[in-house]
């Protein structure tokens, strides 16, 4: 490795979002792990819990040791196992879920501590990919894009198999020069099944809501979109990664008003969003047991739990 590739290799950072509650699949969840827990942390196709595969995938592009995970502390019973093995700086603990925007905030700002100019992949822990060889390769492209075009913040666009009507959409616009990224025209979130089969006609991409980019064009970007969290969040910054971050932290989450990041974010088309168009992998968002079900049809897998989860579930 030349050391200018090198360099772009070290600058990588990666951040998982395994804070959520779950609660679309938890029908399915309780049925395979037998308690409440959080899909992220239920082993559905194997062994590994989805956030484990989800660590596993990243570290094909990006070092282990930069790649954080946002967890929720009332989770913690269940990714108490998981992170044992972590450096202790990859955990990053929410007091409570108030969200995908300030999950990735929280995140982002603790990466920016230790590299401002860093370049970030954004990974949801509850995806199902069926190369991650693939996939992660098209999330390096990522990375070299925004290093060529450090102001923009691409996400990858999965091309479609079929007329989706629970995932968002977008549709791209025009090419980027010099780089396989396009403007994105617009967001269509879980359209109607005419309007989706218009938008698979016309070349649109299911949003897997992965992203790439450079730590200042994120944050400009939520700045931008969200003032009020992130001036929030301006007023603990001094203190993340010191002793007073986890009070500093508790008392800011009491007050914070619930953002998704899809919603109060990106759908407001900031003017730096572009897409990468990812090709030659099956992908499926699990947020909903049906999806998990035809996942497993399409791959020909059985596993103990699946006939109980067929029959409850009808």
């Amino acid at each position: 490795m030349g050391q200018a590739a090198e360099w772009h290799h070290r600058e990588r950072w990666g951040l998982i979002l395994a804070g959520g509650d779950g609660l679309r699949l938890r029908p399915l969840t309780r049925l395979i792990a037998g308690d409440e827990r959080p899909k992220q942390f239920c082993s559905v196709l194997a062994r590994e819990s989805l956030l484990e595969q989800t660590r596993r995938r990243a570290a094909l592009a990006i070092p282990p040791a930069r790649t954080l995970v946002v967890l929720t502390q009332t989770h913690e019973r269940y990714y108490a196992p998981l992170v044992t093995g972590m450096p202790p700086h990859c955990a990053i603990v929410q007091p409570e879920n108030r969200g995908t925007a300030a999950a990735i905030l929280y995140g982002v700002l603790r990466i920016a501590a230790t590299e401002p100019l860093g370049a970030v992949a954004v990974l949801p822990s509850d995806h199902y990919v069926s190369d991650d060889s693939v996939f992660m390769g098209h999330v390096a492209a990522a990375f070299s894009a925004v290093r060529r075009r450090p102001e923009l913040v691409a996400l990858l666009g999965i091309t479609p198999e079929s007329a989706e009507t629970e995932y968002g959409w977008i549709e791209p616009a025009g090419p980027i020069p010099g780089s396989a990224l396009f403007r994105v025209a617009r967001f269509w979130e879980k359209p109607v099944r005419v309007l989706a089969q218009v938008l698979l006609d016309r070349g649109c991409l299911w949003n897997s809501f992965v992203m790439v980019a450079r730590i200042p064009a994120l944050l400009a970007m939520i700045r931008s979109a969200a003032p009020d969290l992130e001036r929030a969040f301006a007023a603990v910054q001094p203190m993340l990664g010191t002793v007073a971050e986890h009070g500093a932290v508790r008392a800011l989450y009491r007050k914070l008003t619930p953002l998704s990041f899809s919603d109060d974010v990106l759908a407001t088309r900031p003017a730096n969003l572009a897409v990468l168009p990812v090709e030659g992998v099956r992908w499926s968002d699990w947020g909903q047991p049906k999806r998990v079900m035809e996942t497993l049809g399409r791959l020909g897998i059985e596993p103990a739990w699946a006939g109980r989860a067929a029959a409850q579930l009808a």
